[in-house]
């Protein structure tokens, strides 16, 4: 199920010389999703302080299909595609708040990490637990 991560606008300042949000502004707003999509499964800040975990994106996929434009207000709604031991895959669809067509989705492969050692490690039960929850819905 496909939940609300990231609300937002688009500002004068994120537009490029042709008129519309510049892609990194489309990318910005799609990492911020990310830490509220990981946050709902206990990815938190402080797991990640407490734990000395971290999450590593090691693929992005972006497909662009609508303009957006200065004062459009955006919406990001998220949801969990396969959970592996180490490794979590989502996606990211990014509309027009107010008309509701898709401008943008992102399927994100990220990995969980054990920053001291630089390697990927097995997400926690409590974390697995919660994926797997979303999985069901």
């Amino acid at each position: 199920m496909a939940e609300a991560t990231y609300r937002g606008t688009v500002y004068p300042w994120q537009c490029d010389h042709v008129g519309h949000m510049n892609i990194m502004w489309y990318v910005g707003k799609f990492d911020e999703a990310n830490w509220n999509f990981f946050a709902r499964l206990g990815v938190t800040p402080t797991y990640l302080r407490e734990s000395g975990r971290g999450m590593a994106g090691v693929q992005q996929n972006v497909s662009y299909k609508r303009e957006l434009f200065a004062g459009d207000i955006v919406e990001v709604r998220s949801s969990l595609l396969e959970l592996r031991d180490k490794s979590i895959r989502f996606l990211h669809e990014m509309r027009n708040a107010e008309t509701g067509e898709l401008a943008a989705s992102c399927e994100l492969t990220g990995v969980h990490m054990d920053r001291r050692l630089r390697k990927a490690c097995a997400f926690p039960e409590e974390i697995r637990g919660a994926v797997e929850a979303l999985l069901t819905k």
